[in-house]
């Protein structure tokens, strides 16, 4: 078993392969090798009972990504974007990374002929969806994305589905909830405050929110949206029929509800680190994202989500600052 993994210089993708070399297998077979590929230079891989290569490229640049599948990996994960802020401000690079990048990896996976099939899952975004929403958008509901990320996201939807309809991939694309709280440092995703609010406090920092306390999103934390890449990689995808674009299950709550729950783990004077500090650019955008799904095809194909925001909170502490803490 040969694993791709590209954006694995993200957070998500170095949690991935963490997890990938723990286990040793996938889909019950035993891994090969993985090969990283990113723009930038991932961290020191971990330690693993197989090789780890790294590759540096940009996917969207011509023959990159023929090279990236030189070896035909068995299964590809597609975790490589510019963030959803950064894809609005600079509308030639979110279309040239977001989208072009993954066309380019489709093309190279059809040009090698049809005796390979790799499973590809691609991370898409709740960004595929736009306003006005019902109660809780369930699995009917349309795609009409308010924003050039959401756009680039549901177009590599709507190409996965088509070169897996002809059978020159098996494609699933997983529309992921907002992961919190991301470890590291501050980005340039709109979404970027939902974590901040949480993780700057946690060790004392200070951290700005830029929009109201009654904005309701939807999350999971790394360690859940890891285990639904992972139970992608594995699912039978004879299962989605024609559909195979699918929302993962998540957590709805406000960031009132998040506070609240920051204020049960760490105690009040982490709520204290707040500064509100409205940003209308920031105020605009989320004001177009989803709140709440009912994701029942996704729960009956086996995806699990987290219990609750105190469990988020918790799972960060345990997973980034276990031994940091006072």
């Amino acid at each position: 078993m040969k694993i791709l993994v590209i954006g694995a210089g993200g957070m998500l993708g170095g949690q991935l392969i963490q997890k990938l070399a723990t286990r040793g297998t996938l889909n019950e077979s035993p891994i090969a090798k993985i090969t990283r590929h990113d723009v930038v230079l991932p961290p020191p891989p971990p330690h693993s009972d197989f090789p780890i290569e790294t590759i540096m490229s940009d996917m969207a640049a011509e023959g990159q990504a023929s090279a990236a599948i030189k070896d035909r990996p068995d299964v590809i994960f597609h975790l490589a974007a510019i963030v959803s802020g950064e894809a609005e401000a600079d509308f030639e690079k979110g279309y040239r990374i977001n989208l072009d990048g993954t066309r380019h990896l489709l093309e190279a996976i059809r040009l090698q002929g049809p005796d390979y099939k790799p499973k590809l899952i691609f991370t898409s975004s709740i960004a595929v969806f736009g306003t006005p929403f019902p109660p809780a958008i369930d699995d009917e509901f349309l795609s009409a994305p308010l924003t050039s990320y959401g756009t680039q996201k549901a177009i590599c939807e709507l190409l996965i589905s088509d070169y897996s309809r002809r059978g020159m991939l098996d494609g699933i694309s997983m529309r992921m909830p907002t992961v919190c709280v991301r470890p590291g440092k501050p980005n340039k995703a709109a979404s970027g405050f939902f974590s901040n609010i949480i993780r700057e406090p946690l060790v004392g920092l200070e951290a700005v929110l830029p929009v109201d306390d009654s904005v309701r999103h939807w999350h999971a934390s790394p360690r859940a949206a890891v285990n639904m890449l992972i139970h992608g990689a594995e699912l039978d995808t004879a299962r989605l029929g024609a559909r195979r674009a699918i929302s993962m299950p998540g957590l709805s709550c406000t960031v009132a509800e998040q506070i609240s729950a920051l204020i049960k783990v760490a105690g009040p004077a982490a709520a204290k680190l707040i500064r509100r500090e409205a940003d209308p650019t920031i105020q605009k955008i989320v004001a177009g994202w989803p709140q709440n799904f009912n994701t029942k095809r996704a729960i009956e194909l086996g995806f699990v989500a987290d219990a609750s925001f105190e469990d988020i909170i918790r799972i960060h502490i345990a997973d980034q600052l276990q031994g940091k803490l006072n």
